[in-house]
């Protein structure tokens, strides 16, 4: 399997939302253990997972050409929880 660096850095949505909770919690963890182990890796893997779980977006995933995302999964605002509701 070749890594193809052009398509890393494309951003296209390629982190479905059941491997976002788990970056998300895996992440929060890791956060949380840095915080009480002083620990500079956990740190930085706590930050990578979460903020990849945000985004959507993993560059990863997108040299590999792999995505995790449903096709059935609503797409539209990138997670954002409020992005259906209407202004007023």
């Amino acid at each position: 399997m070749a890594f193809d660096y052009k398509k890393m850095l494309k951003r296209e949505l390629n982190v479905g939302l059941k491997d976002r909770q788990y970056r998300m919690i895996g992440g929060a963890a890791a956060l949380l253990l840095s915080v009480f182990m002083g620990n500079i890796v956990l740190l930085l893997i706590g930050i990578v997972l979460v903020a990849t779980a945000f985004m959507r977006w993993c560059p990863v995933y997108s040299g590999l050409s792999k995505s995790t995302v449903d096709p059935n999964e609503p797409t539209a605002g990138g997670g954002c929880p409020h992005s259906d509701t209407e202004s007023h």
